[in-house]
């Protein structure tokens, strides 16, 4: 066992790997490990730290790297498969010198998706990434070849969006929803993190037990420029790596039957604007989502300031999207398994899928991925004179912008370099979208626990 200069202990090991990786064609293997040698492997390198890193406390994607500048990670390659050698990792992912199934599970799902988005999405041209269609089939594709699609299940994944910085009395209630939700034979999807993204995962694995639920789904899903600072929690049994945040999100809103969302920060408002300006779009009006924003009892000002700010931008309609209730677990569970109940029946009606929800409109604004340089923040239209759902997708731009000067290595760098991302708005808007942003950081919602918070933006 060495030390880092951090003097934290690390390992070496050569493990199999674990899942859709175990078995795998001579040309499979051959181009796994092409892939591996190739320009992939950086990020290879910085996902995988992240996963066998799981449990710390640090979002800080370079104190991390930091720490273990000197991991290293290989795919080597076998006549009967592959083997995964690593140089330096963390000790903790290891027990008596053997890696922890579950971590095992993870490395490998990181590996199976970076490389299979890069073989068969990035470098074919299978799938036209500049259509709503084709980015609509590439991440089908990607969730299939991961394993999540069930055709064989009835509708039960709600997901759950919330912020990974909360308070003790936050975590707590997040459990208590999912131990109600998974009384009621519903299952979890989360962004795969800690906080808001373990707790329902947590309270549902309890309630899962006392049912003698035995196939329990706890799905999470990542994507390479924020893993490592929401390292997958040791309950996700299945984890999906996608290519960028707007698939992430398309992927949550495909799979997910019914969605929570718990209090957070500017990563949480940018999921609700996601799903909002979705569910705005006159294609998407009689499609049943449900959708309750939730908290302990004094979560209710935190509340408050969302709807008022979710109304002011989009208008009263939008209220009718999603219900807010408050210190209240067990009708969460209820109204969550009624909606759930709605939806089957719709899906039933029509013919749907139950396990992917074709049906629903993206608009392209939700699907382009955006890239949070100084000049593209700069040049984001954030004003009440244009269409409800391309003012939420601008929104929801910002603050993706500002979740990735906040923990995205990216981000962070080009902060450092060319100083905060410079925000305009119309006068009222600016004034009601300072107002959100300066209360979740007084709330401590922007980074974990004990470290203070610098701001990525300036609003002008």
């Amino acid at each position: 066992m060495n030390h880092t200069p951090q003097s934290r202990p690390t390992l070496s090991s050569i493990i199999s790997p674990e899942g859709s990786l175990e078995v795998l064609s001579q040309h499979e293997v051959n181009r796994l490990h092409r892939t591996s040698k190739s320009g992939l492997h950086e990020l290879l390198r910085r996902c995988a730290l992240a996963v066998l890193n799981c449990g710390s406390p640090t979002d800080d994607s370079l104190a991390l790297m930091e720490a273990y500048k000197d991991f290293d990670i290989e795919v080597l390659q076998q006549d009967r498969g592959i083997r995964l050698k690593l140089t330096n990792a963390p000790a903790e992912a290891f027990v008596d010198g053997h890696m922890i199934r579950g971590i095992r599970e993870h490395l490998s799902a990181v590996i199976r998706d970076i490389v299979y988005v890069y073989n068969e999405i990035q470098q074919h041209n299978r799938f036209d990434l500049t259509t709503g269609e084709g980015t609509t089939n590439a991440v089908f594709h990607i969730l299939r070849k991961a394993g999540t699609l069930k055709p064989s299940r009835d509708p039960s994944l709600v997901v759950c969006w919330g912020g990974h910085s909360i308070s003790r009395d936050e975590y707590e209630y997040t459990k208590d929803v999912g131990y109600h939700l998974g009384l009621r034979d519903l299952d979890i999807c989360t962004g795969c993190g800690p906080g808001a993204m373990k707790g329902p995962m947590k309270g549902a694995n309890v309630a899962h037990a006392k049912q003698r639920r035995r196939e329990g789904r706890y799905l999470g899903i990542s994507e390479p420029g924020i893993i490592a600072a929401e390292a997958p929690n040791p309950i996700v049994n299945e984890l999906v790596v996608m290519p960028d945040i707007e698939k992430r999100l398309e992927a949550f809103v495909r799979l997910g039957h019914g969605i929570v969302v718990f209090p957070g920060g500017v990563g949480t408002a940018e999921e609700i604007l996601y799903l909002l300006g979705i569910l705005l779009h006159p294609s998407n009006s009689d499609i049943p989502f449900p959708l309750i924003f939730t908290g302990p009892a004094d979560s209710a000002e935190y509340f408050q300031k969302i709807d008022e700010f979710l109304v002011y931008t989009l208008g009263d309609t939008v209220r009718q999207y999603y219900t807010i209730i408050t210190g209240d677990p067990v009708e969460v569970a209820r109204r969550m398994r009624r909606g759930v109940d709605d939806v089957t029946e719709f899906r039933r009606t029509h013919q749907d899928a139950f396990y992917y929800n074709w049906r629903l409109t993206v608009a392209r604004d939700f699907q382009a991925p955006f890239e949070p340089t100084h000049a593209a923040m700069r040049s984001l239209k954030l004003d009440n004179d244009q269409p409800t759902h391309e003012l939420a997708a601008n929104l929801r731009r910002a603050f993706s912008g500002i979740v990735s000067g906040n923990v995205k290595e990216q981000g962070i760098l080009a902060i450092e370099a060319h100083g905060p991302f410079e925000l305009s708005a119309a006068p009222e808007l600016m004034r009601r979208l300072d107002a959100l942003l300066k209360s979740f950081v007084a709330q401590g919602r922007m980074k974990l626990d004990g470290d203070t918070y610098t701001p990525c933006y300036v609003l002008k």
